[in-house]
């Protein structure tokens, strides 16, 4: 089993790496989706997402329970969750206990069967936000990344469409 984790700023390429990445696994690929569509600009990103994946993907939707959703798909093909960053977001908005559903996040990756390759944003390479909750945001971020980071069997940063291996 593999845990891959792709990180990256907005738009570096990270969903077509980590595409790329589940399909090289045998089986068909599940994309585990954690954005929801609460405007229409989020609508049209889903929609460029679901117009390049095709057909080929079982798509769940899950804003928030990702390890029940991650435990109820193991042992068929590779998992894709994207994205990591707007689970937390989501964490956030309903006021969940995101350092330990992160940490809950940790421990099941690592006793998964089949591979799972998670995207995350690296937001802390900017300037400081100028308000508690976009600092809170950034921070919270900068933790997840690093417990994920570190069960993760595989690291990469994409930078241009480009991965550097990391881990």
């Amino acid at each position: 089993m593999a845990v891959i984790l792709i990180t990256g700023g907005a738009r570096s390429g990270k969903s077509t790496r980590a595409e790329a990445r589940a399909r090289s696994f045998p089986g068909q690929p599940v994309y585990i989706a954690t954005a929801e569509a609460l405007d229409g600009e989020m609508e049209q990103r889903i929609a460029r997402h679901r117009a390049r994946r095709r057909t080929d993907w079982i798509e769940r939707e899950v804003p928030l329970d990702l390890v029940p959703s991650l435990l109820a798909t193991d042992g068929g093909g590779a998992r894709l969750v994207d994205c990591l960053t707007l689970w937390l977001s989501n964490l956030m908005h309903v006021a969940r206990d995101w350092e330990h559903e992160v940490n809950a996040l940790a421990a099941t990756l690592l006793r998964l069967k089949s591979p799972v390759v998670l995207v995350t944003n690296e937001v802390g390479l900017g300037i400081v936000p100028d308000n508690a909750l976009a600092r809170s945001f950034r921070d919270a971020a900068g933790i997840m990344n690093q417990i994920i980071a570190d069960v993760a069997d595989e690291v990469e940063f994409i930078v241009a469409g480009l991965p550097m291996k990391l881990k």
